[in-house]
């Protein structure tokens, strides 16, 4: 005869320490919980305003340099480092966990710092470019001890400096190569050990404001400058692949880690757009918000989000796949957002403005840094998942959207929406008093894109 027992393991009910809490056992037979919705609701709710309750992403500004910060990298081999580059040719490396100058270069750079990039298989070294025709190689492990905290200002030098014929407005390092890229009136590749560009990559004559290098895809490297193009480029042919050329002109660029096909323009129009190098006649994403110009464009680590730098000194931040931001910070006395940077562990955002200071913001405004218990990460994970599932209920969206703005972001938000929707308004005008498919409807994502071309 066959008899079916009931099996528990005692580790379920017996205390390893006093202070232990029993497990509480449930029954999920909806039937027996006929108000479960409407408790988890006000769950949802109360979840959503201890969210922007403790919405506090400002952590701390670095203040330090006497100019503007034009250029950071972040160091891919430790996390706790930043370097800086400000306008008045001055190079700062910070420790964010100290929030202190850990080193310092005081005239780098004959005029502003225009890009800097780290060596990926070093700590300590990278290269920075300048309005001043030179780029320089930098190890400030010689001259500084970390463990100590002692530095050495007067002592710091250049490893090695190369000599350009133009004023150069960016740079980005090979991913597992000794060369790197530098962008003037032309992009140039260049080898560590040789004094002059191996290859110069040219397709049109004007001036290159960024040039990014695919870290994943590394043989491709793209370029846009103010002729409202974005090149891309093989550097196995030295030669470019296409040409995206766009109604207005993009500020700066940036490969998605996770999809090495996809990559983010910050573009003038105050939209930042996202493409798909193998079909590059519209947009695969248009993300708005911004009432100025979009100065730089990031993604995290994750590939999952973007952080993006306007000139009215907002930071936003973007799900890579929505259109609108999730997140938007700014504060009294930050000017005009020229740089900002997802941190390594994709924690952090760094930003610089025309002011001088390097500031950090936590990437999750109500997140909070430090060990948890048990119960407080399940409590947190708990209340993330009802406020998701509540999240298209008009009052829980709406304290979730809630953001202040400053006055003057306000009004030109406001102007913008009218602006937008009079635009739309005539264009419909237009539709209905026209013979059909005279005046078709064009979708957001081609608008910008005037027209691609193939080398």
């Amino acid at each position: 005869m066959k008899i079916k027992t009931i099996s528990r393991s005692s580790a379920d009910y017996v205390r390893e320490r006093v202070t232990d809490i029993q497990k509480v056992q449930r029954n999920f037979d909806p039937l027996l919980h006929p108000q479960e919705k409407a408790r988890e609701y006000t769950r949802a709710l109360r979840a959503a305003k201890l969210e922007r309750m403790f919405a506090k992403p400002f952590i701390c500004a670095l203040d330090g340099h006497v100019d503007g910060i034009y250029s950071i990298a972040k160091n891919p081999l430790k996390l706790d480092h930043v370097l800086s580059g400000s306008g008045d040719g001055e190079l700062r490396l910070w420790s964010l966990s100290n929030q202190k100058t850990l080193a310092r270069a005081e005239n780098a750079h004959d005029g502003m710092v225009a890009g800097i990039t780290y060596v990926p298989s070093t700590q300590n070294k990278f290269i920075s470019v300048g309005a001043d025709k030179f780029v320089k190689v930098w190890d400030f492990s010689l001259y500084s001890d970390f463990n100590t905290g002692k530095n050495v200002f007067s002592a710091m030098e250049p490893v090695t400096h190369y000599t350009g014929k133009e004023a150069f407005n960016g740079i980005d390092h090979h991913r597992n190569r000794d060369l790197f890229a530098t962008c003037s009136s032309v992009v140039s590749i260049w080898d560590v050990n040789r004094s002059e560009p191996i290859s110069n990559l040219v397709w049109g004559a004007d001036t290159i404001r960024t040039v990014k290098l695919n870290q994943s895809e590394v043989n491709v490297l793209a370029s846009s400058g103010t002729d409202r193009n974005i090149i891309l480029y093989d550097l196995r042919t030295s030669s470019p692949i296409s040409k995206l050329v766009m109604s207005m002109s993009s500020n700066a660029i940036s490969w998605n880690p996770t999809e090495p096909f996809v990559f983010a323009a910050a573009s003038e129009d105050h939209n930042c757009y996202t493409f798909d190098m193998r079909k590059m006649d519209h947009a695969t994403n248009v993300m708005k918000d911004h009432v100025s110009a979009v100065m730089d464009v990031d993604y995290s680590p994750t590939g999952l989000e973007l952080v993006t730098a306007s000139y009215d000194r907002t930071i936003r931040l973007f799900d890579a796949k929505r259109g609108h931001s999730r997140d938007v910070y700014h504060t009294k006395r930050m000017q005009r957002v020229f740089v900002a940077k997802y941190t390594m562990d994709n924690k952090f955002v760094v930003s610089g403005s025309d002011d001088g200071n390097l500031r950090v913001w936590r990437s999750e405004a109500s997140q909070r840094v430090g060990a948890k218990s048990s119960r407080q990460v399940a409590s947190l994970n708990y209340m993330s998942t009802v406020k998701d599932k509540f999240t298209h209920m008009p009052e829980v969206r709406r304290v979730l959207k809630q953001r202040n703005l400053p006055k003057d972001i306000s009004k030109a938000k406001r102007t913008k929406t009218a602006m937008l929707e009079a635009r739309k308004t005539k264009e419909e005008n237009k539709r209905k008093h026209s013979k059909p498919g005279s005046v078709p409807h064009v979708s957001e994502r081609v608008k910008p894109v005037v027209g691609v071309t193939f080398k």
